[in-house]
């Protein structure tokens, strides 16, 4: 069999011992040394659904076809796949390079998941046309036409949800979708526009912390990443486009509107900083507004679904119902109550 992704082979060797070919680039490949001296292989394999991580042993007889890769390669990987006490484990393989059509099946993803990340988009889209405000709908737009290739190909994470080529998209689309649900209980009380702009824009610093090049599925560590992380990244990018926006022609146009263009930067860039709503969780101020609590939280929720969503595909069952704990969720899960069947 073909495993549709590297999340299907997770899900299916969590189980069992299973045969099949994973279509895969090798994106990182390091030599090591056992404790014995002998050199064996630790190698990541990726798709554009996730990371598989590997062990290669030098008296394996397929260590030669990945100790002769260059990084990035594509390659399909046919063997007895396992889930041990270490992470994957891999028997009786063989190797073979990738055919160009399957490359960019590879970069791309299932047609499943191509789809349902252009429905993201476009409901990205959508929701932007919806800001009244037109300081807020010009900067949203902005973005959009300045970075939609970088924006559609980011990850929203390094590891623990949408850890991804294009997961950014997919996780900025739902929490605007939680963001507008949120809204809607509060109407009176919440600046819509506020909310939608910064539900699009508080992680738009990953556009370069967790970047991809254009054929590779290797997220490259960078100083910049390392030294500033996406807040600040995207505290700047918020600002360059800004300046970019505002033409002496829209100032003087604007001049007139309320609340001041001034105001509203400053609270758009409020959202953006204090959108992991601690200190200890890497904002530099509290969220001070309801609009920042409501992003905080509408933020919070998408990344938590999507950590119970990993689990309940891959995570080694306990027992019929309870699955093991999978990092970073803090305890074993228990899957959910089913809807009523009458």
């Amino acid at each position: 069999m073909q495993f549709g992704s590297t999340t299907e082979l997770n899900a299916e060797a969590a189980a069992a011992a299973v045969q099949g070919t994973l279509l895969a680039q090798l994106t990182q490949k390091t030599t090591r040394t056992t404790k014995t001296g002998k050199p064996f292989l630790e190698i990541v394999l990726a798709d554009a659904a996730g990371t598989i991580s590997l062990k290669i042993w030098e008296t394996s007889p397929w260590y030669m076809d990945f100790d002769l890769m260059t990084v990035p390669s594509g390659v399909a990987v046919t063997g007895m796949w396992q889930s041990g006490q270490y992470g994957m484990e891999l028997g009786d393989a063989r190797v073979r390079p990738l055919t160009p059509e399957e490359e960019q099946q590879v970069l791309t993803g299932s047609p499943e998941q191509v789809a349902r990340q252009q429905q993201d988009w476009e409901c990205i889209c959508a929701f932007v046309e919806e800001i009244r405000d037109p300081r807020l709908a010009g900067v949203c737009r902005l973005f959009l036409e300045q970075q939609e290739t970088r924006f559609r190909r980011a990850a929203a994470a390094r590891n623990f949800h949408h850890a991804r080529r294009g997961g950014l998209v997919e996780h900025i689309a739902s929490v605007m979708r939680v963001a507008a649900a949120l809204c809607s209980v509060y109407p009176d009380r919440l600046n819509r526009d506020l909310v939608m702009a910064g539900a699009l824009l508080h992680d738009c610093g990953k556009i370069v912390e967790n970047d991809y090049e254009e054929h590779s599925l290797e997220m490259p560590y960078t100083e910049s990443g390392e030294l500033l992380s996406h807040i600040p990244m995207g505290i700047e990018i918020i600002n360059k486009l800004w300046r970019d926006m505002m033409t002496p022609e829209r100032r003087a146009e604007w001049k007139g509107i309320t609340p001041a263009s001034e105001q509203v930067r400053l609270h758009l860039l409020h959202l953006v900083a204090s959108h992991h709503g601690l200190l200890e969780y890497g904002s530099p101020v509290l969220p001070k507004v309801p609009e920042a609590l409501i992003l905080h939280h509408a933020d919070n929720v998408d990344a938590k679904m999507e950590m119970f969503r990993a689990a309940y595909e891959s995570a080694t069952p306990l027992s019929e119902r309870v699955l093991q704990r999978k990092s970073p969720m803090q305890s074993n899960v228990v899957l959910p109550l089913p809807e009523v069947q009458l």
